[in-house]
């Protein structure tokens, strides 16, 4: 015999549990987990996500290195007055050395940015050549300096092998260099370069009347 009570009706085929007809109220809560194929998904993004910044910023660097060519064909001299500057003038003859740069700085924060450049050319062979940027603080300047016996200014910096063709001397070799500006109306200006043992054969003191050195006064 079929009941006419419609919630006995639907009990009899599974569409309403017990506990409903029994009056009482199904307070039980559920929470479903998370998938762990999910969470080791997220976990693989992250990683793919940490992995790609990396890539970037090791790019970055590259490209910053990979900028510059060894030597003085990306490096012009500067007309007029630069904030800092140099040129030693060419070699003379087909061999012999020479080297040139210019940049930024501020005397009162004590740092200073640019680009160097040294050749050296040799009869009969290849030429070797580096180019540098400056690191970002300066080790020391003066408007007091004296250098061959002539008043002048002066400023001491650390540069960074950023491209070469030297298989002696590496990429992201530090070295130093110091700049003096005479003034007064004498023209006694020098650059001089310092190198650990790897890049010692660009050790060269440019000095004299064919050398024309920019150092900013206080």
């Amino acid at each position: 015999m079929i009941s006419s009570n419609p919630a006995r009706r639907a009990h009899s085929i599974g569409l309403i549990p017990s506990s409903a007809r029994a009056g009482k109220a199904n307070t039980r809560s559920y929470v479903r987990p998370l998938p762990a194929k999910r969470s080791h998904t997220a976990r693989r993004n992250g990683l793919a996500l940490l992995a790609l910044i990396a890539l970037l910023v090791l790019g970055a660097m590259a490209g910053q290195a990979s900028a510059y060519t060894p030597g003085c064909g990306q490096v012009p001299i500067v007309q007029g007055i630069p904030p800092w500057g140099f040129h030693t003038g060419p070699p003379i003859g087909q061999s012999g050395s020479f080297a040139r740069g210019h940049g930024d700085i501020d005397l009162g924060a004590g740092t200073v940015s640019g680009v160097i450049c040294e050749e050296d050319r040799f009869r009969g062979r290849p030429t070797r050549a580096i180019t540098m940027t400056l690191e970002r603080h300066l080790d020391y300047h003066s408007h007091v300096a004296v250098m061959w016996g002539f008043p002048g200014n002066v400023i001491k910096i650390k540069v960074r092998v950023q491209a070469t063709n030297d298989p002696k001397c590496a990429l992201g070799t530090v070295g130093r260099a110091t700049l003096f500006a005479s003034y007064n109306g004498v023209r006694s200006d020098s650059v001089q370069f310092f190198f650990p043992a790897a890049c010692r054969r660009h050790d060269h003191l440019y000095h004299g009347s064919q050398v024309n050195s920019q150092v900013p006064p206080l």
